[in-house]
């Protein structure tokens, strides 16, 4: 992200920041902070939050935390407290994280603040602003009112000081069960906002925490943890989505009613990512894994960041991607293209090219010399020259595309048919002089002649060639398997079915296609976990974690938009 500094117009938040760093309103510097729960992986929504907090603290010269909104142990791993980390710092790496003078981004926990949190609650029931309640939940969802009907309140809203001190502490020893009593503020039970109606601050909970161990069986509910937590860390501005609107005023009631010495943090609320065939939901999310829909919080197929850097998305091109959503206001949808688009121009500029054969058939050269085998200049990405080039081997026999030959063309195929030449990339051409198939009528092999004087791909009488397909050496050529990844669901509101229909009828089938023998050229053999090539002619392809010795796997990472897409449909190998 460019800073204000070089000329990038400010989004509304930006303005609000920038404002006050003129007026000096915070002599110690912007302090934001990313707080997800640690409850499932992070997704795309997530990393335009991360990009947002982050990015303002890169643009004023700040910091930003991050921290585990941990207070609910019935739902909070360590599987996911590492995972939001290790995403984290793989999204900001070599940009924010150089930029802060950050040399590791290690989490903060709103766990470790819960002995400064329950003295935060015992001062509010000194205050006379905090209650033991002893309604069940049903009871005090009923007491609680409608948002057009007022609420009444709780028979036990009158306790005295002492009475409440005594139970919260006895609370806290661990003496009632679940859901016997909950610590309450007291505000007002006929508010219009509903959230001011005597909010629940604190819940029994006898369940083991992942960072705390069995110390604590109370547990601080969000709208009081996370206003404490950010004073606590001297959060100068609390970034958070539209939803949680509704809940600013209970986030100022509660910093005021402590009477906190100067300044507070202030919340401030944009809109989230929402986007075309994707489900943000986590709850969601957590449903497709726990039924083996999907291979795991890092299939390539989810939203997840995890997901999105195993299939190869760069973190570059989605930091890019949320830079072009901006930050608004307004929830509106953006349409997963143009995250698609980010990524092609990420890797247009950054991976190397490759030829892979996905549907191959055999094309040998009659005219070619028996056991010979050449050495073929190819450059590795033309947008970088400093890539430099490779070496890929020619011979004999060849693997090409079945989908680049047709033995009847029609007048848009200009690839190779009977009597026909193309030029094979950075080598030469190639004429297809008879077919060979088998007895039940499939092309089995193609017999074909080249022409020696055309190497390099050109003709020196100035004959020319319509077309230039991609091939691999038969006798060199790699194994490999390719994962064709496609769009999760069908329709671009995986949520919007009928009524008394699942959204998972929106699944679509073909959402991954394997191809278990792929021909590559053999410089893919040492291709490392998560490197990714651009397959001529095919698309964007990522070394998947999978891949073991003597056998890679690939994950088509992003489609190319050329004319082989147009006139084959999607490029799926023959079934």
């Amino acid at each position: 992200m460019d800073t204000p500094v070089e000329g990038r117009s400010l989004d509304f938040i930006r303005e609000i920041v920038a404002a006050h760093v003129n007026e000096k309103r915070y002599p110690e510097g912007i302090v934001t902070r990313f707080p997800p729960e640690p409850n499932g992986y992070l997704h795309i929504g997530h990393a335009k939050s991360i990009c947002l907090n982050f990015g303002i603290a890169v643009d004023y010269q700040g910091r930003c935390n991050l921290r585990m909104d941990d207070t609910n142990p019935a739902k909070e791993e360590v599987e996911y407290v590492q995972s939001i980390t290790g995403d984290v710092k793989w999204l900001i790496a070599g940009w924010a994280e150089g930029r802060l003078g950050l040399k590791d981004v290690e989490p903060f926990f709103t766990s470790d603040y819960f002995d400064q949190l329950y003295a935060y609650a015992e001062a509010l029931i000194v205050k006379g602003r905090a209650y033991v309640c002893d309604l069940n939940p049903e009871e005090t969802e009923i007491y609680r009112g409608t948002p057009d009907k007022p609420g009444k309140d709780s028979p036990f809203r009158c306790r005295s000081v002492a009475e409440n001190s005594e139970l919260f502490r006895r609370m806290k020893a661990g003496e009632f069960p679940n859901g016997a009593r909950t610590l309450r503020a007291r505000i007002d039970m006929a508010s219009p906002n509903i959230w001011l109606r005597d909010p629940i601050l604190y819940r029994i909970r006898h369940a083991a925490h992942h960072h705390t161990g069995s110390v604590w069986c109370i547990y601080p509910m969000y709208d009081f943890a996370h206003c404490l937590s950010d004073y606590i860390e001297g959060i100068t501005h609390s970034i958070c989505t539209l939803e949680f609107d509704v809940h600013r005023p209970l986030y100022d009631w509660i910093l005021n009613a402590l009477d906190l010495p100067k300044p507070l943090p202030r919340q401030y609320e944009f809109a989230r990512l929402n986007m075309t065939y994707t489900l943000m939901s986590k709850r969601r999310l957590l449903e497709l894994v726990k039924e083996g829909l999907v291979s795991g919080w890092d299939d390539p197929r989810l939203p997840t960041i995890s997901g999105m850097r195993r299939r190869g998305y760069p973190a570059a091109a989605i930091r890019d991607f949320c830079r072009r959503i901006g930050v608004g206001k307004v929830e509106n949808t953006i349409d997963l293209s143009l995250l698609e688009f980010c990524v092609r121009e990420e890797l247009n500029r950054t991976a190397p090219r490759v030829m892979v054969v996905l549907d191959p058939i055999k094309a040998v050269i009659d005219n070619y010399p028996e056991g010979s085998i050449e050495e073929l200049d190819a450059v590795n990405n033309p947008e970088d020259p400093s890539a430099g080039s490779r070496k890929i081997p020619f011979g004999r026999e060849l693997f090409i595309e079945a989908a680049d030959f047709r033995e009847e063309a029609s007048k848009d195929f200009f690839r190779l048919t009977p009597g026909r030449e193309v030029r094979l990339r950075y080598a030469y051409f190639l004429k297809c002089e008879r077919v060979i198939k088998d007895a039940d009528g499939r092309i089995v092999e193609l017999r074909c002649t080249y022409d020696p004087a055309t190497r390099g791909g050109n003709s020196p009488d100035g004959r020319k060639v319509k077309a230039t397909i991609h091939w691999v050496s038969a006798l060199r050529a790699v194994e490999v398997e390719v994962r064709l990844y496609d769009k999760l669901f069908t329709t671009a509101d995986p949520s919007d079915v009928p009524e008394g229909v699942d959204y998972r009828a929106n699944l679509n089938p073909m959402s991954l296609n394997i191809v278990p023998q792929a021909k590559a050229e053999p410089s893919l053999a040492s291709g490392e976990s998560g490197r990714v090539y651009q397959f001529e002619r095919r698309g964007y392809f990522c070394v998947d974690v999978s891949s073991r010795e003597g056998k890679k796997v690939f994950n088509r990472t992003v489609t190319l938009k050329d004319e082989l897409a147009k006139i084959e449909g999607r490029g799926v190998p023959r079934s």
